[in-house]
């Protein structure tokens, strides 16, 4: 049975499971992001919390914290992102939590950036209505609306 998914504010102690899931040698590759250590991921998730430009929210599946999703402003565009542990990969968490975020932000267009080895992240990005518009250093770059 599909677990139940609902975003919620990011408290202090999600934290150190969003860290060691950023510490994951498979999904750090899968990502094409580096891990940060453990200082300048809290300096990071500070600064993110302080924010009020930036959205973040915790990822539950069936009261779990699976993972987090976020916004933010880069260079003029607004993105969305996603993270699951891996122990939360292939149970269609993601394919739930990314329209639940799209819902919270109203404005159009949003971004996302990609991977291209990543089929499992672009195949939840475009279920929720993304296509391909370019690329660049990150991988593909992803537009919605």
């Amino acid at each position: 049975m599909a677990p139940e998914v609902r975003l919620r504010k990011v408290r202090p102690a999600d934290l150190a499971i969003i860290f060691e899931h950023g510490q994951d040698p498979e999904a750090v590759a899968l990502a094409d992001v580096p891990p940060r250590d453990a200082a300048a991921f809290r300096a990071h998730w500070d600064r993110m919390l302080a924010d009020e430009s930036v959205l973040t929210r915790t990822i539950l599946a069936d009261g779990v914290v699976a993972g987090h999703a976020l916004s933010f402003e880069r260079d003029g565009r607004r993105l969305v992102g996603y993270w699951l542990g891996r122990e939360h990969w292939g149970r269609g968490i993601a394919s739930r939590a990314l329209p639940a975020l799209l819902e919270l932000l109203p404005q159009r267009p949003l971004h996302a950036t990609v991977a291209e080895h990543n089929a499992a992240s672009l195949r939840v990005l475009q279920k929720a209505g993304f296509e391909v518009c370019g690329r660049d250093a990150g991988g593909l770059v992803l537009r919605l609306g």
